[in-house]
């Protein structure tokens, strides 16, 4: 294994064994929350940037991550790096863990909810709502690697109206409403595609601003 592969692994495990306490892996499970029926159900996939990563981020400022990482022999963006890699990590595998619940709720719901299904369309959408939350909140927050509160609030408040403009317009855009329901996988897999490619894009970009700005501050 090259020696950066070495470096950016054993950074990884410092994230998962040190930042990330394992009781947040239990925000997981909120997928199940996909089981309720007539209800928006993208809150369900909202509990993780409201509990598991401000809470991370809070545990790693109280440990003082920043300052520890730092004082490696490692890159500045190989700490940003690790962290978003972690971070990104988990949110595949929230989706993952929701998209066998949307099967289920496809399974035992037939008739569909008053709003937006748990089809392709609403996983794709789940994509880019993180991408969303990401391309604000981690370029923010490196502006100081340290304050979590304002860039929190700015990347969730910009989720939520992303969230909530694909549930209206769905409900209320006649020639939208072929991505709800289960009958046009044609038309929904494309926005599932697409949905894909925004997260990869979008947290490379998040990723790239990030390691600028972390990279001009003191610390």
């Amino acid at each position: 294994m090259k020696k950066g592969g070495l470096k950016m692994k054993n950074l990884l495990y410092k994230e998962f064994r040190l930042v990330i306490h394992p009781l947040f892996y239990a925000v997981l499970l909120f997928g199940a929350l996909l089981l309720i029926p007539e209800w928006v159900y993208f809150l369900a996939l909202m509990y993780f940037f409201f509990i598991a990563l401000p809470n991370i981020f809070s545990v790693g400022k109280a440990q003082n991550d920043i300052g520890f990482s730092v004082m490696l022999p490692v890159r500045r963006k190989d700490i940003v790096k690790a962290r978003m890699l972690a971070i990104i990590i988990l949110e595949i595998l929230q989706i993952i863990v929701a998209a066998v619940f949307a099967l289920v709720n496809l399974a035992i719901y037939p008739k569909g909810n008053f709003l937006m299904d748990t089809n392709a369309t609403f996983i794709g959408c789940v994509f880019i709502m993180y991408a969303i939350f990401n391309v604000i909140f981690f370029p923010m927050f490196y502006k100081t690697a340290f304050k979590i509160g304002f860039p929190v609030i700015a990347a969730t408040t910009a989720a939520i109206v992303f969230a909530t403009a694909v549930e209206l317009s769905v409900l209320f855009v006649p020639a939208l409403r072929i991505l709800d329901g289960t009958e046009n996988l044609a038309a929904q897999l494309p926005v599932l595609l697409g949905g894909i490619i925004i997260f990869v894009l979008l947290n490379i970009a998040a990723y790239k601003s990030s390691v600028k700005s972390f990279q001009s501050i003191d610390l």
